[in-house]
């Protein structure tokens, strides 16, 4: 070779097979989480921080799982209206959905800030028994007159006289319910059983929230209107499949609902969904899984979050005109008002270029603002042990306002942007992020579809889908075309793939 030959050579570029790949394929274009703030919490904030390093998981967890079930407690006897000239008015409940892998631990942390709800329904066991007692003895005492009465009848009948009236108390009284701090999986016609005994509502907890939003018409229709009315609290009717009783007459149907789901499943879960702004009710948490484990410091103190529960349970009711159980309605204070007017007006324009999910979400974040400022004035009621307070404070209005646009309104940006992605690009970005957790050089797609993988690729066991995404992420400079034979054997050829180092962190 002549040295101008070799200078050349040596002067040339080098064309490697590999373009740059798309990082951004791993995230599918989603929002990266937030921080949570801590204002809304006030003094429990350390205990939430407490109970999320026990049980590993981002502070969002229980920090969510908390503000349902503080908001179940007060439930019906509890409401707030922003100005004393307007008649709105809005009730104590909050539906929440935490999102993560089910590596991310967040059954153990909502279990935990749920579990006294249970200590707390076993306050309630022994009043149950006394009053179920004293049904059974009212319901036979009923039958006895009841018979007499029947005896009576038959008599005035032979005799040709007027059928003598049905005593009062003839009529058998309605079995006591019990107290029913939280419920799992029940039938509209059985929640509306709880809620016709439990008139300040209960919490409703999912440890899978996707089944449950897809399930509201697999017993008997309108299912998803009576959740819909759930989250108003206001009266409801339910006719039983069961002539002999009657209605069920639900004063205050008001259900609390805190769950979990799956990144794999959220789309799904939200686009099946008619756009009824069911699903834009909720608060949503999606924070990254913690990088470290740590063991924690020192245990929560979950005395304190017991007491502050059963404070918020034993609030005690206003009396209507006739005697029944009202709820009593905290009005902002002046300041308080005036802020949350000023927030109105620019959370009306907030939504100027967001998609129809979102627009229906922060549709809502009025009354959700509102409904979270009253459950923080009544939590730092709770946990201090002062006075009850007689009106939202504007320091609790404003730490929701800031945590509904610091956070609530971010994560659901990243909750509806995964869920407004084609198909093949949520599948390209669960297949992206198995590549490099697995650190494969090469992938076969053959091998996808079985064990182990198959499992832990939701939306990828068919051929079609797989062979899609395969090619989008070819286009996208992540895999390389690789096809082979076994030997010289002639047939379909494997389908192979080669690997971008660079997505791996090589050159």
């Amino acid at each position: 070779m002549t040295a101008a030959m070799r200078q050349a050579f040596d002067a040339a570029e080098t064309v490697g097979i590999w373009s740059v790949p798309d990082m951004t394929v791993i995230n599918a274009g989603r929002r990266p989480p937030v921080s949570m703030p801590a204002g809304l919490f006030g003094p429990v904030w350390p205990l939430l921080q407490g109970i999320a390093e026990g049980t590993s998981t981002p502070v969002d967890y229980p920090a969510l799982g908390f503000l349902a079930a503080c908001a179940s407690l007060i439930g019906g006897k509890r409401r707030v209206r922003p100005y004393p000239t307007a008649n709105w008015s809005e009730p104590c409940i909050l539906w929440v959905g935490v999102v993560g892998d089910p590596s991310t631990r967040k059954s153990p942390a909502l279990d935990t800030v749920t579990g006294p709800l249970r200590e707390l329904e076993r306050d309630h066991a022994d009043k149950h028994k006394v009053a179920l007692r004293d049904f059974q003895e009212r319901t036979e005492r009923a039958r006895a007159a009841k018979k007499a009465w029947q005896q009576q009848m038959d008599k005035a009948i032979k005799d040709g006289l007027p059928t003598p009236p049905m005593p009062d108390d003839a009529l058998e009284p309605d079995e006591p319910v019990r107290r029913r701090t939280m419920i799992m999986d029940a039938t509209p016609e059985a929640v509306g059983a709880i809620l016709e005994g439990n008139p300040q509502g209960t919490l409703h907890f999912r440890d899978e929230l996707a089944g449950w939003l897809t399930s509201f018409d697999r017993y008997s229709p309108g299912g998803r209107e009576f959740w819909l009315e759930a989250y108003g609290g206001r009266p409801f009717v339910i006719d039983r499949k069961s002539s002999t009783k009657g209605p069920i007459c639900i004063p205050f149907n008001g259900v609390s609902v805190c769950g979990g789901i799956q990144p794999a499943k959220l789309a799904d879960a939200l686009l099946c969904s008619p756009d009824d702004g069911l699903v834009a009710r909720f608060l949503w948490a999606w924070p990254d899984k913690l990088a470290i484990i740590k063991r924690p410091r020192e245990a929560a103190d979950m005395a304190a979050l017991e007491t502050a529960y059963r404070r918020l349970e034993h609030l005690s009711w206003a009396q209507d005109e006739n005697g029944r159980d009202a709820p009593i309605t905290l009005p902002l204070s002046v300041d308080a008002a005036n802020i949350f007017e000023r927030w109105e007006q620019d959370n009306a324009r907030s939504d100027e270029d967001a998609s129809a999910l979102f627009k229906s979400f922060v549709g809502k974040m009025n009354g959700a603002v509102l409904r979270l400022a009253l459950v923080a004035e009544l939590i730092a009621w709770a946990w201090n042990g002062r006075d009850e307070p007689h009106e939202v404070s504007a320091t609790s209005l404003i730490a929701a306002a800031e945590w509904v646009d610091d956070y609530a309104k971010p994560m659901a940006e990243r909750v509806y942007g995964d869920a407004a992605l084609p198909q093949v690009e949520r599948n390209a970005a669960v297949l992206a992020r198995y590549i490099v957790k697995q650190g494969f050089r090469t992938i076969n797609l053959r091998d996808l579809k079985r064990s182990p993988h198959k499992s832990r690729l939701p939306g990828l066991r068919n051929g079609e889908a797989l062979n899609e995404t395969a090619a989008y992420l070819v286009d996208a400079g992540w895999l390389l075309p690789a096809p082979s034979r076994d030997g010289d054997n002639p047939g379909r050829q494997k389908r192979d793939y080669l690997v971008n180092p660079a997505v791996l962190g090589g050159e």
